[in-house]
């Protein structure tokens, strides 16, 4: 109650009201909020062009739970109707080529696993297309629209008996692979993920056509129907490397698995493959930096023969990371999303080579995109308002939906600033700065330092809610793109390999030191907090810095060594810093506990219970050595979370508690 109280006092002492032209009162943003927000994506284009079928992602707080349905828009008026009904979740809408269909992924009925949908166009209900026992995770129309190409996970013996009381009995966990666990799935067996042909017409099972110890996936018809382009890392030890890369399979393939033609041989990443409209060639997403490089690394567009052979890099002098390549409906260039200091542009590169081209850029955000029937659409956002779907044509963007219209008509949204500045070493930086609502720059506010995930990614001109958030009750929001973020090219990023926590703090640090001097930031009302690497980047923050009077650090690490074999990182690991019996040195330079002593700020440690992804463990550490110490600290652990939070009223007292902490701290408000 003191946290909600507490929320709800500076909500109500922090209000800035707008006046509309109509004389409508606006509010800033609350954490309900939050919860009203519909979130579109995965849109899909008819065949005729004329629809886009896309999903829509809702909360209800009192129910405790989200729900995703399907959606479709006509492409002209931008008439929304919903496809899929309320009271269960449907997924990858997809077309039948034939347009007759719009199937989705559900387990529409209670206690069933997830099976494919099919809407008629005509009217009707959803007619389940599969009867798959284990569940189905993804689908594929053939072209000629009386096939399916579906991804199935390997059966264990139990899930193929009649008896449910059976599939209840808890089971001891075997394990003897190199890469053993991963966060949301667990321990890891070699019961893998493989393709398999489907008759819509008929009544005979699924029929697979690959199998062997690796996982299928990224799977696209070829035009004529014939094959089929998928992605699979077949090495001898696929846990012990980065590589995957583009195979083809015969779509009547009776060997499950043999007579595989292996497209690329690249040892780097080779992936989301792209069939040209003549079937000859494949466009794909490559790596071509060494395998040392890892995640730092950026990636280009290439296209390859269909039966293999020498590939061709489109973008060879593009430093940036790319994203999802598709041919043009001509077959003459290919389309793409670049990842460029801190926006996604929409771009498109000729098939036989040639300049790139930025259709769309600015202050915009690229999502995911389709284009069919000589219409593209894509999800596109701003950081005035979520992701929406709209149009391109002609060179122009056209909005086609508005969700969130009637919600954000009623909210003050605070203003962002993209800004620049200089690190400690010259190097520019790029922060987006979003400032009180209601700002006055004769006022001097507390700031709030939010350092994002990755560490290789980047804020972008997406909507962010949490900055939204912090900004309606009073705060001015710094997010900052430091060394190790993408967007800035791969010198940027690998600036971070085995230095966490060095350039980068001073990347955030004089972030905050542009802004006090700008003169509306009270230098002794600074706060500090972030997620995942944004949490591990505050522990490098107030183990080096005492300026901050409040921190929260959410799914953070602590003592890097004892992660090891416990996150599901091992391979990146010893990648970057060597094996930790060999290279200790290296581990201990960089964990944040080692000078957990210099800890002065007050700091809420908070994250989820079965998190693996960044265990908990490293928040324990941190509060206990904090508690030991005798230092202002709290621990805030989630029941059944992993590192994404996705319990509505979980992720509900996570703002609270956040705010009521800065609140505290930062503010100085009194309980």
């Amino acid at each position: 109650m003191r946290v909600k109280a507490s929320f709800l006092l500076s909500a109500i002492c922090l209000s800035v009201f707008a006046i509309t032209a109509v004389g409508q009162a606006k509010r800033p943003i609350t954490v309900d909020d939050f919860f009203k927000i519909k979130r579109t994506g995965s849109p899909v284009v008819s065949p005729d062009g004329k629809w886009i079928a896309f999903t829509v992602s809702e909360t209800d707080l009192k129910k405790d739970k989200s729900e995703t349905r399907i959606w479709m828009a006509s492409a002209e008026t931008g008439e929304t109707i919903p496809m899929t009904s309320q009271g269960y979740s449907a997924g990858s809408p997809r077309w039948s080529p034939d347009g007759k269909y719009l199937s989705f992924i559900s387990a529409k009925n209670k206690g069933e696993k997830p099976q494919v949908w099919a809407l008629n166009r005509n009217g009707g209900e959803a007619n389940r297309l599969t009867n798959v026992k284990i569940g189905v995770s993804g689908h594929e129309w053939s072209p000629d629209s009386k096939r399916l190409l579906l991804y199935i996970r390997d059966s264990k013996p139990h899930e193929l008996t009649e008896d449910k009381e059976d599939d209840k009995k808890p089971r001891p966990y075997v394990v003897d692979r190199l890469q053993f666990k991963r966060d949301y799935r667990g321990y890891l067996d070699r019961f893998r993920t493989h393709l398999y042909v489907f008759d819509v017409s008929s009544d005979e099972e699924p029929r697979q056509i690959t199998s062997g110890d690796f996982d299928d996936s990224q799977a696209k018809w070829s035009p004529d129907g014939k094959s089929i382009a998928f992605v699979s890392n077949r090495t001898d030890n696929p846990d012990g490397n980065v590589n995957s890369d583009i195979w083809i399979v015969a779509a009547d393939n009776g060997d499950k698995g043999a007579n595989l033609v292996q497209v690329t041989t690249n040892k780097r990443e080779d992936t989301n493959p792209s069939w040209s409209p003549d079937g000859k060639t494949i466009t794909y997403r490559t790596v071509t930096s060494p395998p040392e490089t890892i995640w730092y690394a950026v990636n280009q567009v290439a296209t390859v023969s269909a039966s293999g052979g020498k590939p061709t890099v489109l973008t060879p002098s593009l430093d940036r990371r790319i994203n999802s390549p598709r041919f043009s409906e001509d077959g003459k260039s290919i389309w793409f999303v670049i990842e460029d200091s801190g926006e996604y542009q929409f771009a498109s590169v000729p098939a036989g080579g040639g300049p790139i081209k930025r259709h769309i850029s600015g202050g915009i955000s690229v999502g995911g995109f389709d284009l069919n029937g000589g219409t593209i659409a894509m999800e596109l956002g701003k950081r005035d308002a979520p992701d929406e779907i709209y149009t391109f044509a002609a060179g122009k963007t056209k909005q086609i939906t508005e969700l969130n219209k009637k919600l954000l008509d009623s909210l003050n949204i605070a203003e962002t600033e993209e800004i620049r500045y200089k690190s400690k070493d010259g190097t520019e930086i790029e922060a987006f700065l979003t400032k009180p609502v209601g700002f006055n720059p004769a006022i001097k506010y507390p700031l709030i330092l939010h350092p994002h995930g990755g560490p290789v990614a980047q804020y972008d001109h997406s909507f962010n809610f949490w900055a939204q958030l912090w900004a309606a009750n009073g705060y001015a929001v710094l997010q900052p793109n430091p060394r190790g973020s993408s967007g800035y090219g791969e010198k940027f990023s690998a600036a971070l390999f085995a230095r966490w926590g060095t350039v980068d703090f001073e990347d955030v640090d004089s972030g905050v030191d542009h802004v006090i001097a700008r003169g509306y930031v009270d230098p002794k009302k600074l706060g500090v907090g972030g997620w995942s690497y944004g949490g591990i980047l505050t522990n490098y923050v107030i183990t080096q810095s005492q300026r901050y009077a409040g921190a929260v650090s959410g799914a953070s690490l602590a003592l890097y060594r004892a992660n090891y074999g416990h996150d599901h990182y091992q391979l990146l690991w010893e990648q970057e810093l060597g094996l930790p019996w060999e290279n200790a040195e290296a581990w201990e330079k960089i964990s944040p506990f080692n000078n957990v002593a210099k800890i002065t700020t007050p700091t809420m440690w908070i994250g989820g219970q079965v998190d693996w992804n960044v265990p908990i463990l490293n928040s324990e550490q941190m509060y206990q050595a904090m508690k030991r110490l005798g230092r202002e600290t709290q621990l805030v652990v989630y029941p059944g979370e992993h590192h994404g939070i996705r319990r509505p009223t979980f992720q509900k007292d996570r703002f609270e508690r956040w705010l009521a902490w800065y609140d505290k701290y930062v503010k100085g408000v009194k309980e």
